[in-house]
């Protein structure tokens, strides 16, 4: 039996891991099960899903891939081979997302180690980054991290990057003239609206150009002046099943990890997927992938930690 899973602290080890992932409006959509002490079972938080902005759940499970990455890295730092089922009933139990065994003892690279360190330390910033580029040796390990967990990275030039900025403006004006998408973000953003979710001081300034690069939550206060010449990746996977989604978060996070690890910062600009989403528009495929993630990536101050649940209560009873 796996020393992670023998003990309280073991498994509080494993949930405060997953519970620290990314995830759409901060929902954290996800719950935990531990099963005789030999294997966690995650499951989506139906109570946490966004009915409106994210009717097919793909913004659901992407999140919740990304806490399954934390989960496995906190079961391979523990000396344990993490054997990971996706969807293991996906007819009986749809919700069951992944099954994680705690398999046999493995040493423990240095790699994996300063990826489980810098799960604290990654934030998203919707804050101003500078005005330099990242290397292309940065880009190169990205990219790499992306194709690890099976997916893509394609690092936007300048012109595919302004005709991004005016979609995610463009989408962003039609979704704030739709009510029931406000009152959802509303929901998860607004004042004493929930006690996790997207609280005011993650919001950042407000752009003084246009279009922004980044998005508008209803609560930014201030203005600033942001980069003149944002850096966009896209993230990419073959296909566009929910299966694909999870490995999108997954690829997603150790994007992120790595990221951090060089003092990379990022935020998202998925306003055109989930109008896509929304709406039912057929999928703008690229021969490179079904694009599942905008991410916005630069050099930026550290930023405070949107909040986070409680591990007690990530696990179901």
């Amino acid at each position: 039996m796996s020393v992670s899973l023998a003990t309280e602290l073991g498994v509080r080890r494993l949930l405060v891991a997953a519970g620290q992932a990314p995830s759409v409006f901060n929902t954290q959509p996800w719950r935990f099960n531990v099963v005789r002490r030999e294997f966690v079972e995650m499951f989506a938080d139906p109570d946490r899903r966004l009915r409106i902005s994210d009717p097919r759940g793909r913004n659901q499970y992407v999140s919740c891939g990304a806490a399954l990455f934390n989960l496995r890295l906190a079961v391979r730092t523990s000396g344990r081979r993490p054997v990971v089922w996706l969807l293991p009933a996906p007819e009986a139990e749809p919700e069951l997302l992944a099954a994680v065994r705690m398999g046999g003892p493995l040493p423990v690279p240095e790699e994996y180690r300063e990826l489980y360190d810098l799960i604290p330390v990654r934030r998203t910033s919707r804050r101003p980054f500078a005005d330099r580029a990242l290397p292309r040796a940065v880009r190169a390990e990205l990219r790499q991290a992306a194709m690890r967990e099976g997916a893509g990275l394609v690092f936007l030039d300048r012109h595919a990057t302004a005709d991004t900025l005016d979609c995610a403006a463009i989408a962003e004006e039609e979704l704030a003239r739709d009510h029931d998408y406000r009152a959802e973000l509303a929901a998860w953003a607004m004042p004493g609206a929930r006690y996790d979710g997207l609280p005011g001081y993650v919001h950042g300034p407000r752009p003084l150009r246009d279009p922004a690069p980044v998005r508008d939550f209803g609560r930014q206060e201030g203005e600033a002046r942001f980069e003149e010449h944002p850096q966009l990746a896209v993230l990419t996977t073959m296909g566009d099943r929910p299966a694909d989604w999870l490995r999108a978060g997954q690829a997603l996070q150790r994007v992120l990890l790595v990221a951090a690890g060089h003092g990379v910062s990022a935020s998202f600009l998925n306003q055109p997927l989930d109008l896509r989403d929304m709406r039912k528009r057929r999928d703008p495929h690229h021969r490179r992938g079904h694009p599942q993630m905008i991410i916005r990536l630069g050099y930026g101050l550290p930023v405070a930690r949107s909040p986070r649940r409680p591990a007690a209560e990530l696990e179901t009873a």
